[in-house]
């Protein structure tokens, strides 16, 4: 890739397609710069496209004519993260500019300001040596008309400022009047060039970034005091490796807490492993429908824009058959596999998301019985499972990716039922355990002491994830909301105060402010969202039902003006619904099923017309573990509603919800007003 003057490759050169200090930009040819451009770029170029860069450099040329000083300009800058590129970049004096260009265009659309926004965010938060400087996106619509003043901008508190307007006659001095305002030491462009990128991408954008060729370590954090996701990745595939050229069969876990990128590392072995041709082809399977659903239809819809501009015809449907084929429902794979009792699954590798929620034998036999038609059914869902994949006469891997207090639903097995099962049916497998899969809130402790005569057990901290990393703003967060959930009050107040500054959290009685709450505070694309616990049946006076199921596809990927979305605040995530993923703002909504006591919590189900108390151990469980996932769903911040309840409905009396918001205020979450 082009680079020149001061820049360093492993830098500015190695992520943009061209990339030069500005003084020898202005020295260039037209025609050297395109030919880079060309040259780097991994598609064949269309005309519209050579003509669109041509303009580009003549407008650039332009506008840096009057800037002050030196600095560098970059063009098609790489956002590993979202799978896209920054037309221009320019550092010049004190600033970082973010140029988005619509060539040719007359307006300045609401898709393309957001477009520009979301840049500039993602400079700041995930470029090391953006964080401390003052970011500026600009749209430039070439042909709109009367456009360049930036007399009215506003510049937000971590200095990223809202998107300015310029058209092709006005950059020059839209880019002038920038550099001008910000008046602070120059930016030292060689050390800012050579600045890491450590993304934290949402899941989808993961899976996006992964199926589109990027490896897991570019779309990473590499923090140094946390097992990274690239460590965990390198151990599977060396297991992967060794039972490959042993011809042996072995299963591996793979711990984290929330958020840690357990789905990541899944994602990463199947998006290497999709050609069906190889030997080493893979799929990932979750009992996740939503997830399974939402990241199916994310990647088919990017499967076909990338067709689209590789010059490729590509339908949806094709795509989505497509993706289909190496991320599928467990229960898709589970029925395939039981049409044909004797052959093995094209795969040679399977890896299980949140295998622990795989189902006991009870409830394997129950659904067996009543969907299927399968009457005495013997096996539990991951003994079936494993036995699939014996059926290989040579080799297997099967990869269990194993959250903690994840469990939400009734027959879920937990990840001692792997266990039993491997111990008793499939003493032949090689196991390579995570050494914290004995920590209590993966329940497998005595189940891991029956492994202690198998022949083949492998110990390796490298499969534990420790750090959740939903949060880029505080990796801590899932720490606050255990203690929370554990009333750990010193814990959960000790864990707030340190995550306040960063990520944000609010509580307020009142709905409505909580939705303006999280409406001010997202930027670009940000996505908020309303959940709630899917026993919350008393919240309906509050226009929220959770009765009503959504569709997860348009609650999550849909845009602001879609009714559907989450952007709406109108349609309420459960649990299940959002496990799994995240959402950048959460506004979670806390009904009276779970309540606050002096002497612990208690856990309520509302059956007809009243709330009947919950007994059974693992009914508390489940319901302790959706306030879990709920409260761990947000990247950037959250607010907590806690309703004042109604004296005169005894469904709502206020004392069923007052001693839970007074709890959350003493831990010390500031209460925002309904004013």
């Amino acid at each position: 890739m082009k680079h020149t003057g001061r820049i360093d490759e492993k830098g500015l050169g190695a992520r943009a397609y061209f990339g030069t200090s500005i003084s020898e930009f202005r020295t260039c040819s037209d025609d050297s710069i395109l030919a880079a451009l060309v040259e780097a770029s991994p598609f064949a170029i269309e005309t519209t496209q050579r003509d669109a860069w041509r303009r580009q450099i003549s407008i650039m040329r332009d506008a840096v004519v009057a800037l002050a000083g030196n600095g560098l300009i970059a063009f098609e800058f790489a956002v590993p993260r979202m799978g896209k590129r920054i037309d221009v970049l320019l550092v010049v004096g004190a600033v970082v500019c973010v140029l988005e260009f619509k060539v040719g265009e007359r307006e300045f659309t609401s898709d393309g300001l957001r477009q520009v926004w979301d840049y500039a965010l993602d400079m700041k938060n995930f470029h090391s040596t953006s964080h401390q400087r003052t970011v500026v996106p600009v749209l430039v619509a070439t042909e709109a008309q009367g456009v360049g003043e930036t007399a009215a901008l506003e510049i937000d508190h971590d200095g990223v400022v809202r998107p300015l307007r310029a058209t092709a006659r006005t950059l020059r001095r839209v880019l002038s009047d920038v550099s001008g305002r910000f008046t602070g030491p120059s930016i030292d462009t060689c050390e800012w060039a050579a600045g890491a990128y450590k993304p934290t991408p949402t899941i989808i954008e993961a899976a996006l970034a992964l199926y589109g060729g990027h490896r897991v370590e570019e779309i990473s954090r590499r923090e140094a005091d946390a097992i990274n996701l690239t460590q965990t990745t390198a151990r599977i595939d060396e297991i992967i490796a060794e039972a490959r050229a042993a011809r042996h069969k072995a299963i591996c876990f793979v711990t984290g807490v929330p958020g840690a990128g357990k789905t990541l590392v899944g994602l990463n072995a199947a998006t290497k492993h999709h050609d069906k041709a190889s030997e080493l082809y893979s799929v990932f399977l979750s009992g996740n429908g939503p997830l399974v659903k939402i990241l199916c239809e994310a990647l088919a819809r990017d499967r076909v824009d990338r067709a689209r501009v590789s010059q490729s015809r590509l339908s949806l449907g094709e795509a989505r058959s497509e993706v289909r084929a190496f991320i599928q429902n467990v229960h898709h794979f589970r029925d395939e596999c039981l049409r044909d009792r004797e052959r093995p699954p094209v795969e040679h590798v399977a890896l299980f998301d949140e295998a622990q929620r795989a189902w006991n034998q009870e409830q394997t036999a129950r659904f067996m019985l009543q969907k299927k038609g399968h009457a005495g059914f013997a096996m539990s869902e991951p003994a079936f499972l494993i036995s699939c994949m014996d059926r290989h006469r040579d080799w297997a891997v099967v990869v269990c990716l194993v959250g903690g207090g994840q469990e939400i639903n009734t027959g879920e097995a937990g990840i001692g039922e792997w266990l039993r099962a491997v111990r008793s049916e499939f003493p032949h497998w090689h196991v390579h355990v995570s050494p914290h899969l004995k920590d209590s809130e993966y329940a497998a402790g005595e189940a891991l002491g029956l492994l202690s005569g198998h022949a083949h057990v492998h110990t390796h901290e490298s499969l534990h994830l420790a750090v959740s990393m939903r949060s880029f703003r505080a990796e801590h967060v899932s720490a606050w909301v255990k203690a929370v959930l554990d009333l750990d009050r010193t814990s959960a107040a000790s864990a707030l105060a340190s995550i306040q500054d960063r990520y944000p959290v609010v509580i307020t009685r009142d709905v409505a402010a909580a939705k303006n709450w999280v409406r001010a505070r997202a930027r670009g694309s940000e996505r908020f969202g309303m959940v709630v616990s899917s026993q919350a049946q008393r919240l309906k006076p509050h226009a929220i039902d959770v009765r009503v199921n959504i569709d997860p596809v348009h609650w999550f990927l849909h845009p602001r003006e879609d009714v559907r979305s989450s952007f709406y605040l109108e349609d309420a995530a459960t649990e299940f619904d959002v496990q799994g993923l995240e959402i950048d703002w959460a506004c979670v909504v806390w009904d009276g099923d779970l309540r606050y006591t002096p002497a612990g919590w208690q856990h309520w189900s509302f059956r007809g017309s009243r709330w009947q108390r919950i007994n059974k151990e693992d009914r508390k469980s489940f319901l302790k573990n959706a306030y879990r996932v709920l409260l761990t769903r947000a990247r950037q911040g959250m607010v907590i509603v806690v309703p004042h309840g109604d004296a005169h409905d005894p469904t709502r009396r206020p004392e069923m919800y007052d001693r839970t918001f007074e709890y959350l205020r003493s831990l010390g979450v500031p209460e925002v007003s309904s004013d």
